[in-house]
């Protein structure tokens, strides 16, 4: 089984740059997307796919969805089955959190784009930030959603083992967890998505029985493999980046990673987003054929 997450950071800009070539290239059974930023409306088909989407209620902001080859068994977003964690009502309707339980193999697949955040208020200097200094405010929305999100997740990951399904969280976590994780990693210990309470909540959700970050595991204890760069400057070039799209799995799901690869495009003219896809392939079993 081969699935892929992909932050496409606009599903029509992805699309006009290529992305249903390379979706018709890759061969993957499942592919959880994030930042669709658009409408219902204008998501679009996904031929040889059955999409579950939320896009959420915020013009041109973040938008999940799960792209399965046979229809899902069940499907559960934000917007139809609210979170029960206390401090993530607030959030249900931006789109941030989808999740299926295929129909032809015993796994619950989970999607989350979490938000971005900033920094906190001591370490924001004016010119020295690229937004607006806000007092913290980004910084202490994500730390709220961080830890609400974290009893969201215990309760979802125990529900599909309880169903006797493996779980996955795959997406967009906009954290990075350990220095080989990021290109130039002592200077980013002071910007968002790598700061040490981000990286604590992060290693908190890891453990041998509960989720392996099955992209490490797989990897080494090397760096990278890098999966966002940013647009500016000769980053993507030179390889200067960070990985923040991540494949968390149930134990008994882990153990079944064979490969990881990350479609990093040739050139920066071919890039489809600021993100590549992270696509690991899963000696699982399923229980039907491709449709």
């Amino acid at each position: 089984m081969t699935v892929a997450t992909f932050n496409v950071n606009g599903i029509r800009a992805a699309r006009r740059r290529g992305f249903d070539a390379w979706l018709a290239g890759r061969g993957a059974d499942v592919v959880a997307l994030q930042e669709l930023r658009c409408p219902p409306d204008a998501v679009g088909e996904f031929p040889g796919f059955h999409a579950a989407v939320d896009c959420g209620s915020i013009p041109g902001r973040n938008g999940v969805a799960i792209l399965t080859r046979a229809p899902a068994a069940a499907v559960r977003s934000w917007a139809t089955h609210p979170p029960r964690a206390r401090g993530l009502g607030a959030y249900a309707h931006e789109g941030r959190y989808i999740e299926v339980d295929l129909a032809d193999a015993p796994l619950t697949v989970a999607c989350l784009y979490l938000p971005k955040g900033g920094l906190p208020a001591h370490l924001q200097r004016p010119g020295n930030i690229r937004d607006v200094p806000d007092d913290g405010a980004k910084y202490q929305r994500k730390m709220r959603f961080l830890a609400a999100f974290a009893r969201e997740l215990d309760r979802n990951r125990r529900a599909a083992r309880a169903a006797g399904r493996e779980f996955v969280l795959l997406g967009d976590l906009n954290v990075a967890h350990l220095p080989h994780d990021v290109t130039n990693w002592r200077p980013a210990q002071k910007m968002e998505g790598f700061l040490p309470e981000e990286r604590a909540w992060l290693g908190q959700q890891l453990g041998p029985r509960t989720l392996v970050d099955v992209v490490r595991r797989l990897h080494g204890d090397r760096p990278g493999p890098l999966s966002w760069w940013s647009w500016a400057g000769a980053s993507f070039t030179k390889d200067v980046g960070w990985r923040i799209d991540h494949h968390l799995a149930s134990p008994g799901l882990a153990a079944s990673a064979v490969s990881v690869t990350v479609d990093k495009e040739p050139s920066p003219d071919e890039r489809l987003s600021d993100h590549a896809p992270v696509v690991v392939d899963y000696a699982f079993p399923r229980s039907g054929p491709r449709r």
